[in-house]
């Protein structure tokens, strides 16, 4: 139930006895839930003099809004970029196992890819609300096949690709279509790359730049084109320069559209990127991170050899490092940051009035006790009471 009568007779549910991640500060507020929607109490206590039909005691854990991961590859042994004849129940895994980390919504990734498998696995993706059976898939993030063989990173050379002289065509032919595509990463120095963000921006789709050798000045005309976000902040473009700063130097260029904000993506693991230069990006632009995994098919797996489109990878240890900001931040930069990326900030990855009721429930230590959806409990750990 989302709006009407049918909601206003949903039944009414206080999380009390928790800190409520709110307007950027931890509040010792109750939560309000009815019909999948935050609700205002105050509304519910003057307008129409109701109470709350259940209660659920928190035992003082933080509230905060679900996270959503706007780049993931797979997880759990399957691998988003590899073709087959029932796509759907992969994706669906995943996004059941990662309930347990907090993650509310996502966006499937695909690594650079031969064109069969674009036009195979893109129809098999569509964009699902989230529920007992996993979280949310916001529509799939294409991480290539147009960007720089330089910068490749663990994309395969042989499937890159550049744009010909009718670029947009090029892209449709080369992905069959956008309809399930939310974010595309490109490198904005391939030829003609500019009409394509517009074309791509005019269809509401998110442009990313990544895995790209631009200088400032092109990286600026990407955006000012309607680029809004930078793949993986550091990783697989030119290293930060004092005379011309690159791609990262869009955290502070003065030559952006009026209003226009910019946002880059972090995999805050300290192997990426070392925790200095993730301090040094956040000191510079708070407001503009979003953590992402970029997870790879071999999450959840443990060590050894594992696809990630077409290559093998190998998978030896793994290591998480905490970035150095307060808890507050980090939790927005998993959640809100994300949702304002992908123009869902009024339902998504917020705890204000009439949004979603999609939260996490987590200790003091930023662990996991429970993950809800539209106002549902979809995970918990065995001993978590909400």
């Amino acid at each position: 139930m989302r709006g009407g009568q049918g909601a206003a007779r949903a039944p009414v549910i206080q999380f009390t006895n928790c800190r409520i991640l709110r307007g950027g500060a931890l509040l010792r507020e109750d939560l309000w839930v009815r019909g999948g929607r935050i609700l205002d109490p105050e509304k519910l206590f003057f307008e129409e003099r109701r109470v709350a039909d259940e209660q659920r005691d928190c035992g003082g854990c933080i509230l905060a809004p679900g996270f959503i991961d706007v780049q993931i590859n797979g997880g759990f042994g399957v691998d988003f970029s590899q073709a087959s004849e029932d796509v759907g129940s992969g994706v669906a895994l995943v996004a059941r196992r990662i309930l347990s980390h907090g993650v509310t919504s996502f966006c499937p990734t695909l690594v650079t890819s031969p064109l069969e498998v674009y036009h195979k696995v893109l129809p098999q993706i569509p964009v699902k609300s989230g529920g007992p059976h996993g979280a949310g898939v916001l529509g799939v993030h294409l991480e290539g096949p147009f960007i720089s063989r330089e910068k490749r990173g663990a994309h395969p050379e042989a499937h890159l690709r550049s744009f010909e002289a009718d670029a947009f065509q090029d892209v449709l032919a080369t992905y069959g279509g956008l309809d399930n595509v939310r974010i595309v990463t490109l490198a904005p120095e391939l030829g003609h790359s500019q009409e394509v963000i517009r074309a791509l921006t005019a269809l509401g789709i998110c442009v990313s730049l990544g895995h790209s050798v631009a200088d400032l000045g092109t990286a600026e005309e990407a955006v000012q084109s309607g680029a809004t976000f930078i793949t993986h902040l550091f990783n697989a473009m030119l290293p930060f320069h004092h005379r011309d700063p690159g791609i990262v130097g869009l955290l502070t260029s003065d030559r952006l559209p009026a209003g226009r904000h910019i946002f880059y993506g972090m995999i805050a693991d300290g192997i990426h990127t070392n925790p200095a230069a993730l301090r040094i990006a956040h000191r510079a632009h708070p407001k503009g991170l979003v953590l992402v995994t970029d997870a790879v098919p071999a999450l959840g797996l443990g060590n050894g050899r594992h696809t990630l489109g077409q290559q093998e990878v190998e998978v030896d240890g793994l290591t998480a490092y905490v970035a150095g900001c307060s808890v507050e931040s980090a939790l927005e930069a998993a959640s809100l940051h994300p949702a304002q990326l992908l123009g869902l900030e009024k339902r998504k990855g917020t705890l204000d009035f009439g949004a979603d009721a999609d939260f996490v429930v987590l200790d003091d230590s930023l662990h996991v006790r429970a993950t809800y959806i539209s106002g549902e409990l979809v995970w918990q750990v065995e001993e978590a009471r909400p």
